[in-house]
């Protein structure tokens, strides 16, 4: 009861109180007259602030926004400016301060420089689109900033980023110049100079300063920031982002890459170019003069989840000192935007071509040395590049059918042979040496051995893996369509699924499918030889058994990990594994007779056989072996 009373009498308080200032209100309003008066002193306080207003637009409030036009400025703003920026006050007061576009076309390029900072702001590619038709540019919206932080000998720290740069564009010859000068008086400037030539992506670009050596503060480290976000161009973001990585070469002709599949920062000395790589596109950074003395390199990954991060793949950043000469700043740089393309690349002998991921070591040079002129002079000379990759693949197959003439040469002579080992490892089931040794000496004289069959397997890694690397990056099947593939750099969807799988995607691409049943057919006929052969040892992986799984596990894999691969690369496992088929059938029906290899080994066993150092220190190890585990076991015995 007591709670309700409270209630209400609180209510009854405020009706009360509220009451009250109402009655207030009333009593103290303002008369007529008042009401004019008061009318007129609000309209003279606005007209005084939008005055104020304005002329803190022209004095520049933050260092981070000196886009206003600043033409018409009394003394005091003036000085006010001047004890902002100082010298580079005056760049504030000349046209173009805020974000306006110079715009120039190229044969290759269409441009577009800010007079904000003075940078590209816009990079397109007129002799390319992606995936879905749109021009391919690899700058634009925001995506890449290109600046200078440097200090003033009147202890400041400015950027470029923040600067009108004064534009203008002539004619050199065929060339195009474009320059963007950054000025604090007439005489006085820095300058980003852009030559640009006919049908080149390699665009000569210096940084230079005139009368500003009393200006700058050459105590303080004066700062060249790049970053930019590499926009997508095909159709799986998770694949192009799959060989999207930054490049560096360094110390005289070093290379080396930031993580492709994490987040990754570098410290370097002694730069030579940076590369920026989106897959099939780079943009690159050359110190012409000197290489960069030390620069510090990021690389983040932007594709958390392909379904919802579909713009960009990785954000790059680079930091690199520039170095003053005499007070002033001259460094004579190269800026590529353009296709990772061996050739083209090549052309400029920088060595940009290494930022293509060729495969480490001996592969690399298999693909560079072999690989690359050889598909290079097939798809000049043949109608498409699909019927390049077949010629090629018939030729890396017959180069290498003695390779698998010897595997089932080999694995015929353990056939015949297995009869033989199993009795020898019945009879001396219960001496595991002598079982052993009586079987290496059975497969000496017979001039059969089980890592014969093995070796000529693994001289085709090399081949495999430099194919591998080849087909992801070779420019030249971008776009280029063969049978249902449109695109033999991507993958060839023959059916989109509503939804997506993890692992294989939304789509089924044929060419994988066809490659894992050409694989599935290899290997029954392959391993099914090799499991017939292979022995069943004590204590050892059931080999036969493992072998087995493989025969279903490796369609499989094919099957999954190669659907968001490039069409090209699954066309060349599909017909190289036919090809296989057919010369294995022809060697096991017409030029192998288990006959004739088995007169030869009868013959091969009455020929003294001499065992090689090998075999002697095998033979060795293993009787070493077997006298420790007697030792021991008459150890416990006692």
């Amino acid at each position: 009861m007591e709670e309700k009373k409270f209630d209400v009498k609180s209510i009854i308080g405020f009706v009360l109180i509220f009451g009250i200032l109402l009655y207030i209100m009333y009593q103290n309003q303002p008369s007529p007259e008042e009401l004019e008066a008061q009318k007129i002193a609000e309209q003279e306080q606005v007209e005084a602030e939008k005055n104020q207003s304005k002329q803190n637009e022209t004095l520049v409030t933050s260092a981070s926004d000196y886009s206003v036009n600043t033409q018409a400025l009394d003394s005091t703003q003036k000085v006010a400016l001047q004890n902002k920026v100082g010298s580079f006050a005056y760049a504030l007061t000349l046209p173009n301060a805020g974000d306006k576009f110079t715009t120039v076309e190229t044969d290759v390029y269409e441009l577009k420089f800010n007079t904000k900072g003075g940078h590209l702001a816009e990079v397109k590619l007129r002799n390319f689109v992606d995936y879905d038709s749109v021009p391919v540019y690899m700058v634009k919206d925001n995506n890449s900033a290109f600046n200078i932080t440097f200090g003033t000998s009147d202890n400041r720290t400015l950027n470029t980023q923040d600067f009108p740069f004064q534009p203008s564009v002539t004619k050199s010859g065929e060339n195009t110049i474009v320059s963007m000068k950054l000025k604090i008086s007439e005489t006085a400037f820095l300058e980003y100079r852009y030559e640009l030539k006919p049908n080149d992506y390699m665009i000569d670009f210096s940084i230079k300063s005139q009368g500003l050596s009393g200006v700058f503060n050459t105590s303080q480290p004066i700062e060249l920031d790049w970053k930019q976000k590499s926009i997508r161009h095909s159709k799986s973001i998770s694949y192009e982002n799959r060989y999207t990585r930054l490049t560096y070469m360094y110390d005289d002709g070093k290379v080396d890459k930031l993580s492709q599949a994490s987040d990754d920062d570098e410290t370097v000395d002694d730069v030579e170019w940076l590369s920026y790589r989106q897959h099939f596109f780079s943009s690159i950074l050359v110190a012409n003069n000197s290489p960069f003395k030390k620069v510090t390199v990021t690389s983040l990954d932007l594709v958390e989840d392909e379904e919802i991060d579909t713009l960009y793949t990785k954000l790059y950043t680079s930091k690199m000192p520039l170095a003053f000469n005499g007070g002033e700043l001259n460094e004579n740089l190269g800026l590529y935007y353009g296709p990772t393309d061996n050739a083209t690349l090549k052309d400029y002998d920088k060595g940009l071509e290494e930022s293509i991921p060729f495969g480490w070591g001996i592969f690399g040079w298999i693909n560079k040395i072999l690989f690359i002129p050889l598909f290079g002079f097939l798809s000049q000379h043949l109608p498409s590049y699909g019927i390049a990759i077949i010629v090629m693949t018939i030729l890396v197959k017959i180069v290498l059918s003695f390779v698998q003439y010897k595997q089932f040469l080999s694995q015929a002579k353990m056939k015949i042979l297995k009869p033989e080992l199993d009795a020898v490892r019945e009879k001396y089931k219960d001496n595991k040496l002598k079982a052993q040794q009586e079987t290496m000496a059975i497969q000496s004289r017979a001039g059969a051995s089980p890592l014969s069959g093995c070796l000529p397997g693994l001289m085709q890694i090399p081949v495999f893996y430099a194919l591998f690397m080849f087909f992801p990056t070779a420019f030249e099947l971008r776009q280029k369509g063969f049978l249902w593939a449109d695109d033999l750099s991507s993958y060839d969807s023959v059916l989109d699924l509503p939804f997506h799988i993890p692992l294989y995607g939304d789509h089924v691409a044929l060419f994988p499918i066809l490659a894992a049943i050409a694989i599935f057919f290899y290997m029954k006929m392959t391993t099914g030889q090799q499991m017939a052969t292979q022995p069943t040892q004590e204590g050892m992986p059931d080999m036969a058994k493992m072998m087995k799984y493989m025969i279903y596990f490796s369609p499989i894999l094919m099957l999954i990990f190669f659907n968001n691969y490039a069409s090209g690369l699954s066309l060349y496992y599909f017909i190289s594994n036919l090809i296989s088929i057919g010369i294995m059938l022809v060697i096991k029906n017409y030029i192998i007779d288990e006959n004739k290899v088995l007169a030869k080994i009868e013959v091969s066993k009455t020929k003294p056989k001499k065992q090689n150092k090998f075999q002697k220190k095998m033979a060795e190890m293993m009787e070493q072996a077997e006298q420790q585990k007697q030792a021991q076991q008459k150890g416990k015995k006692k």
